[in-house]
């Protein structure tokens, strides 16, 4: 399979037209999609929450959260999230574009920002939220032997959601939609 740049991923969000979301009585909250260069290849960065934070405890995710008040854009909050969450500030980060938002479960609206990390250098994560930093080639993402799809109860509803089997838990939920939505897009014909 043909190994991805950050250069083509940027004109792929270039020309997407995305979908924002708003449902009535959802939070709005965006999340920070980071790839990353490691050893000239791409890797996507992905956190596992700790048990303390007040959401999705324990699960695989992007570093993100609530939009704040101060928060100027969906940007904004990504990257205050990541500085907040794994330590690296937003100079180190080039934004490639935004996917479409997608709506989970627990009541929140989320904007992924996608977003590009040359050096991983300055990485502090924050313990009381971070309990580890997967760093995951790309690539696995875009083998279909490591993807399906899987009926799960969420909020009391049967919903199909996405998991990727690329680390030693399953990559699932918002997260794993957000992947699809990537690879998806990253794979498409469409100039």
């Amino acid at each position: 399979m043909r190994e991805f740049t950050k250069h083509d991923i940027k004109q792929k969000l270039s020309v997407h037209t995305r979908t924002p979301l708003t449902h009535e009585g959802s939070r709005k909250a965006c999340v920070m999609v980071p790839l990353v260069n490691k050893e000239n290849h791409l890797h996507l960065l992905l956190t596992k929450r700790s048990e303390t934070v007040e959401h999705h405890k324990g699960q695989i995710s992007f570093p993100g959260g609530m939009v704040d008040d101060g928060d100027e854009s969906e940007t904004a909050t990504a990257f205050r999230e990541v500085e907040e969450e794994i330590g690296i500030h937003r100079s180190a980060i080039e934004v490639l574009g935004l996917l479409d938002d997608i709506h989970i479960p627990t009541g929140f609206d989320v904007t992924p920002v996608v977003g590009y990390i040359e050096d991983l250098s300055k990485l502090k994560p924050n313990f009381e939220e971070v309990a580890e930093v997967l760093l995951i080639p790309l690539e696995k993402f875009f083998d279909p032997a490591l993807c399906r799809l899987e009926t799960r109860i969420l909020m009391g509803t049967p919903r199909q959601v996405f998991i990727f089997d690329v680390w030693n838990e399953p990559v699932w939920g918002a997260t794993a939609h957000i992947i699809h939505q990537l690879t998806e897009l990253v794979l498409s014909t469409k100039k």
